[in-house]
């Protein structure tokens, strides 16, 4: 059998602990016929499972009769991808064709006697939902960490124009936390604002350790000790069990620790490391130097910062889904062993 663990980013492990809540809430409002929204925005960490989750939900809309299912690249133009990937879909074609939707302008199909080719692409992508509309067909529309680019904000505008036209157009979206709320900072998308963001936490305790307790066939202190090691953090939960797999001939999981240390750090922590401010760094030296630590002994360790500085730099990092909030007057780290990374970085 091989490894049922991966730390391949995006792919879906043979071994992963879903989030049934989160997915639930998420098909019951898309498939209700009065959605209460039509985009949701999946956020969390690095390697917290947000495309997982994405894939997850996409394959069960997949499965679903009268719905469509499209990926779409970022990087490129989201509204001619949209309409390729709609046309691309060969049960669907002959639709296009009866309602007489040229689309030779953007290379996409061919010339329709009588029918000029569309000029516009938003309007042909308009075209295109209304004809779907008709045969009672929806569409769901993916898209993988989003940025504020002008592709995106393109696209979000004129998802804001489907949705008034009452067409059958749902988003699904995953990105960073600061990448969200600066893409619904910009003026004419402050729409994004009301739509739903799920902030992705930690996976379940009992479901890691009976995850881990089933593959390795061991106790449950064992997996239980493993599943403290990880602390919730998907890409965590599938490193240790995919190094577990490989180096069963390891005395005990202490051994692991170094390259479960070299992982986290190469793969994950460099990189949220680089896209944390010069303060945000003087937050996270004085946590690691103690854990579990007091909110008036940190504020004592980091010179000249008030406690209304702090409040915005506290509040920042929990979004990012870096700091552990949960206790009252306390922070420590949300994700496993950063406390030993931070304090490499000195």
């Amino acid at each position: 059998m091989s490894n049922p663990f991966t730390i391949a980013f995006g792919k879906k492990p043979g071994k992963f602990v879903s989030r049934p809540i989160q997915t639930n809430n998420i098909i019951e409002d898309f498939t209700s016929e009065t959605p209460a929204s039509y985009v949701y925005m999946l956020t969390g960490v690095r390697g917290s499972g947000k495309t997982v989750m994405m894939t997850s939900i996409a394959r069960e809309f997949s499965s679903m009769k009268d719905w469509v299912v499209l990926e779409l690249n970022p990087a490129r133009d989201l509204l001619e991808g949209l309409a390729a990937r709609l046309y691309d879909q060969k049960q669907l074609q002959h639709l296009f064709l009866e309602a007489k939707i040229n689309l030779t302008s953007f290379g996409i199909g061919v010339s329709i006697e009588g029918a000029l080719p569309v000029a516009d692409i938003e309007v042909a992508v308009s075209r295109m939902l209304k004809a779907l509309d008709k045969h009672n067909k929806r569409v769901l529309i993916t898209i993988d960490e989003v940025t504020n680019t002008e592709n995106m904000r393109i696209f979000v505008s004129a998802f804001q124009i489907f949705l008034r036209q009452d067409l059958p157009v749902f988003l699904l979206m995953t990105g960073l936390y600061e990448n969200i709320y600066e893409l619904q900072n910009v003026d004419n998308l402050t729409f994004l604002y009301r739509a739903p963001k799920v902030f992705l936490e930690p996976l379940n305790y009992s479901a890691i350790r009976s995850a881990y307790q089933k593959v390795f066939d061991i106790d449950n202190e064992e997996a239980g000790h493993m599943a403290d090691i990880v602390k919730g953090y998907p890409f965590a939960f599938q490193l240790l069990g995919y190094l577990y797999w490989n180096e069963r001939s390891y005395n005990s999981l202490e051994d692991i620790m170094p390259e479960f240390d070299q992982y986290l750090s190469e793969y994950v922590y460099e990189k949220i490391w680089s896209e944390m401010s010069a303060t945000d760094h003087e937050v996270a030296y004085a946590i690691a130097s103690e854990n579990n630590i007091a909110i008036k002994d940190l504020r004592q360790k980091i010179e000249n910062m008030s406690s209304e500085k702090l409040s915005v730099y506290r509040e920042r990092l929990k979004r990012k889904g870096i700091l552990d909030t949960a206790t009252y007057g306390h922070l420590s780290f949300l994700l496993p062993r950063f406390d030993e990374f931070v304090k490499n970085m000195r």
